[in-house]
């Protein structure tokens, strides 16, 4: 006989109790061993369910948790005869027998579910010969769902069994409260890194490489062609041309921009640690490997590896590096495994190559697997129609780093066109910002490029004569866009700095542009 028969023939008795708690005392045991295990809230509610059916003396279970955004309680997980299900079925507060237990954080039992005119019985899991009990999932103040069983043990007893049942939530409460703290800050994480992948992205596009020169023109179609494929790519150019915008755009813009983007200055490591950096190494692999550490090629995995300064490698470690970058696998220092990865390779060099091939410097292989799409960034003399754009982007970029307005006047910008720019993009930021500071009224004009030291450098008309150049554009002394210092400045370069020919120029008296130069405190260059 079953003891839900022998309790229906025989009444209460003392034995029946002690089972009951004695299987309580067990069951709830279990569950907290459940909850301590399971890291995956639906199957830790599935389970706790499972065991309340085979175990813990009730079936038909239910467990509904609140959606913090619509305010409703949405069910999670169901069991009815050993079936697990769940389902699109919400509660609004106050709605139904579950609504009100979640309105009023007060348990429920229904002795008859066929009376209840509350029981909306929207589950269809539940037995109409059988009691309901509905409690409370709270944790502190804080409600966080309702659980709701019909028992099958102790039915004598319900409010007792109503008890055992809200010892059952509390246990879940701490479960739930931790994964809807852990979602909460999985969500904020997501959002956070979908924001930071948005700015990076526009960070890197494009249009932070400034330049509408043919030169630049052909850069960007080469670097839209190379972007949505997975081809290898050497960039080319001087040092501080801007190869490294170059590599960030093409992976930003590429199928890999949600992977991450590696990178490392081949030239700042000897061989051996350059070996460890790029593969990686075991524990105990050399003095001071106290555990083990994966490469950049592994941390690249997915996304794209960036190799700065490509010709600085020695050739005893090109072999090394060829074979990774030939099959995709390579064994970390120290360690027999052959790992895999899936990493597009990015290479920079200011070297001539094809010298160093011919040479013997530089393996030949190496170069053919480095060099399948190349792109040559021009130095900044071979595009001077772009350094207007770039001083104002650089000075937009330098105001936005210091916190404050600046803007570069047509004066200045006329001086930085005479110059050659042997250190290219990264000479002219550091320039610019030189001049920033000795503005402190936040206007970069053409004292304030000389204060820089870019005017030890200016070649002057008197050197473009002796050299055979062609001489600067003459300035317009009428334009009116031109203040007086302006003027005066523009006639003296032009006069190669002598005041006579300068005062000619401005229509002036010797006299006149000597007491003008005295007043506008103009620095007289010396020729």
């Amino acid at each position: 006989m079953s003891i839900k028969a022998q309790i229906k023939s025989t009444g209460t008795c003392e034995s029946c109790t002690c089972d009951v708690i004695r299987i309580d005392i067990e069951t709830l045991f279990k569950v907290s061993q459940i909850l301590s295990t399971s890291l995956n809230l639906r199957d830790t509610l599935e389970q706790v369910l499972t065991l309340l059916h085979d175990e813990g003396g009730f079936q038909n279970g239910m467990i509904s948790l609140l959606d913090e955004d619509t305010g409703n309680l949405n069910l999670r997980v169901a069991r009815k005869q050993g079936v697990i299900s769940d389902g699109a079925i919400s509660y609004r507060p106050g709605e139904g027998v579950v609504g009100e237990i979640m309105e009023t954080c007060v348990a429920v039992v229904v002795p008859n579910i066929n009376q209840e005119p509350k029981f909306l019985g929207r589950t269809g899991i539940y037995d109409a010969n059988l009691p309901f009990i509905g409690v409370p999932i709270i944790s502190g103040d804080q409600p966080l769902g309702v659980m709701a069983a019909q028992p099958t043990l102790g039915l004598d007893d319900l409010d007792g069994r109503a008890h055992f049942m809200e010892m059952v939530a509390n246990l879940i409460a701490q479960t739930v409260r931790l994964w809807v703290q852990l979602e909460n800050e999985k969500r904020e994480l997501k959002e956070e890194r979908d924001t930071l992948r948005r700015v990076v992205k526009h960070e890197h596009g494009f249009h932070n490489i400034v330049g509408r020169s043919q030169v630049m023109r052909n850069v960007f179609e080469r670097v839209r062609q190379v972007s949505i494929w997975n081809t290898t790519v050497l960039i080319r150019g001087e040092s501080g041309t801007g190869k490294e915008l170059v590599a960030n755009a093409i992976h930003y813009n590429s199928p890999r921009n949600n992977g991450p983007m590696i990178k490392l200055n081949c030239a700042a490591l000897p061989d051996n640690l350059l070996e460890s950096e790029l593969f990686g190494h075991e524990k105990g692999a050399f003095t001071g490997a106290n555990t083990q550490r994966k490469g950049r090629f592994e941390l690249a995995s997915g996304g794209t590896l960036f190799l700065d300064e490509i010709g600085e490698v020695t050739t005893a470690f090109q072999a090394k590096l060829l074979r990774v970058l030939q099959e995709g696998e390579f064994e970390r220092v120290g360690g027999s495994k052959t790992l895999h990865v899936d990493v597009r390779v990015i290479a920079a060099t200011n070297r001539d190559l094809e010298d160093e091939v011919e040479s013997g410097e530089f393996r030949e292989d190496l170069y053919y697997r480095l060099n399948v799409m190349p792109i040559h960034m021009p130095a900044l003399r071979d595009r001077s129609e772009d350094i207007p754009d770039l001083a104002r982007f650089l000075v937009a970029k330098i105001a936005k780093h210091q916190g404050r307005d600046l803007d570069v006047k047509d004066s200045a910008i006329r001086v930085l066109l005479r110059h050659s720019w042997p250190g290219n993009v990264r000479e002219l930021e550091n320039m610019l910002e030189r001049a920033a500071i000795m503005s402190e009224g936040g206007i970069i004009d053409r004292d304030a490029i000389a204060q820089s030291g870019l005017s030890e450098h200016m070649p002057t008309l008197t050197s473009v004569k002796s050299t055979g150049a062609a001489p600067a554009p003459a300035v317009d002394f009428d334009d009116p866009n031109l203040t007086d210092r302006e003027r005066v400045i523009a006639a003296l370069e032009e006069a190669g700095w002598v005041q006579a020919k300068a005062a000619r120029l401005l229509n002036m008296t010797p006299r006149q542009i000597a007491y003008r130069i005295r007043t506008l405190n103009i620095q007289v260059r010396k020729i």
